[in-house]
């Protein structure tokens, strides 16, 4: 389609509505309300990170198109319910954005242009700075109080441990997070001793927590990477059943020695 034939913006949202539409709509999306369409939400989002993770740009413009529709999904639902509408959602981000980047924009003008250079250390401390205010607006006083609960374990643990670090709550370098993490260790063998299974899901979860702030510390994302292990796993696994298949047997006929050979043979390829 040339530029002039394209659907736009405009078009989608009356998509939308007419999705929507009392009489003449979707059964289906006639029945849905914020929290029906929450699973979706996230599915997509997982849809489009998988889609970024394998370089997969063709379908990445294609799933970024169904996270937008998310969002104008929940906006139609706001503009029925009287809550907000896209346009608001819209005027909502662009004055967060640009109070957020007072580096970039001067007098908080979209064309406003500020002559002097920022590092992103700056720029780090001067958006955690903003959000604290914020929070302060909305009376949320306490230094972890808009951390969501539906965040998955990791990233939240990561954005619990990065909030604490703001107010000086934090190991200097990665080096005693590492003494941490033995000591996590040997008290995970301490409670597999002891036998009661309450401490040793405590433990495992100490245990992991401070994977994380290790992670944290070395500048790396958690979530990443232990998706990017994951999906090495993967790999690696079904180049075991390959191996296997080609061998004439299955995985589960094999014995742990056979398992072995086979696990290291697929770390080969």
């Amino acid at each position: 389609m040339s530029g002039s034939d394209m659907y736009t913006i405009e078009d989608l949202l009356r998509v939308m509505e007419r999705l929507r539409d009392p009489e003449y709509g979707c059964p289906w999306d006639l029945k849905q309300s914020f929290r029906s369409i929450v699973p979706s939400t996230l599915e997509e989002c997982y849809e489009l990170a998988h889609a970024i993770e394998q370089d997969d740009f063709h379908h990445v413009g294609e799933e970024l198109g169904d996270v937008l529709f998310q969002v104008i999904f929940y906006a139609q639902l706001g503009r029925e319910q009287g809550l907000f509408t896209f346009a608001e959602i819209v005027n909502t981000l662009v004055e967060k954005l640009v109070r957020r980047h007072p580096h970039v924009f001067a007098g908080g003008e979209i064309e406003g242009i500020v002559d002097a250079d920022t590092s992103v250390e700056e720029v780090n401390a001067t958006w955690e700075a903003i959000k604290a205010r914020e929070r302060g607006e909305r009376e949320q006083h306490g230094v972890l109080d808009d951390v969501p609960l539906a965040l998955p374990a990791l990233p939240r643990a990561q954005k619990l441990q990065k909030r604490a670090a703001g107010v000086g709550f934090d190991w200097p370098d990665p080096a005693p997070v590492l003494a941490k993490l033995e000591e996590e260790i040997e008290e995970l063998r301490q409670a597999l001793a002891g036998g009661q299974r309450e401490a040793v899901c405590e433990e495992v979860g100490d245990l992991l927590f401070t994977c994380v702030n290790l992670s944290r510390h070395l500048k790396l994302d958690s979530e990443t990477a232990l998706r990017e292990s994951s999906s090495k796993f993967e790999r690696r696994f079904r180049q075991m059943e390959r191996l296997a298949d080609a061998a004439g047997t299955s995985l589960d006929s094999l014995d742990d020695a056979a398992l072995d050979a086979l696990w290291n043979r697929a770390k080969g390829h």
